[in-house]
């Protein structure tokens, strides 16, 4: 409750990401919204992240879905062989069609991993990940990623009115 993430695609890299920096800071509408929201916002926490080329695109789906963000700390070092294992590791779950999309941060904090899944809702999300434990190779994926983990984190996120991931 009371939390809100913001993903913002950025077609370009880094140079789109400093055009639209300068753009934002010589925008005095903007200047005064965020001076604005200021007033309503007790803390914040910004990462530029890069998609893994194996994961799905976070295209907008069919509306009224629920999103689970899980997200990892992995011990510095480790991003490769969590992708190796994951780009094997989804191959499992894609029945269902729940991946939505995944990322690892490159600025912020450094060694996280993000995944995306997309749910009807709470008890889809509960079958998906049941059925998913009884297809064999699942349980090796995860035997493999479990100790490159330092923190993990969970959160359900419901999409705003506005949100193109209805």
């Amino acid at each position: 409750m009371d939390q809100a993430l913001h993903l913002w695609r950025y077609v370009g890299g880094f140079e789109k990401i400093d055009k639209a920096k300068i753009l934002f800071k010589e925008n005095p509408e903007y200047r005064a919204l965020e001076k604005e929201r200021g007033n309503f916002v007790r803390s914040r926490h910004l990462q530029y992240l890069l998609a893994f080329s194996f994961w799905p695109n976070g295209e907008p789906r069919e509306p009224n879905n629920i999103y689970e963000i899980r997200s990892y700390s992995l011990k510095p070092g480790t991003m490769i062989e969590w992708g190796n294992n994951w780009a094997r590791g989804l191959t499992y779950r894609r029945s269902q069609n729940e991946a939505f999309a995944g990322y690892f941060s490159q600025i912020g904090r450094l060694y996280n991993v993000h995944h995306i899944w997309c749910y009807k809702n709470l008890q889809a999300r509960r079958e998906t990940r049941e059925s998913t434990w009884r297809n064999p190779g699942w349980d090796e994926c995860v035997a493999y990623t479990v100790p490159l983990i330092r923190e993990m984190h969970c959160r359900i996120l419901e999409p705003t009115e506005f949100s193109p991931t209805q």
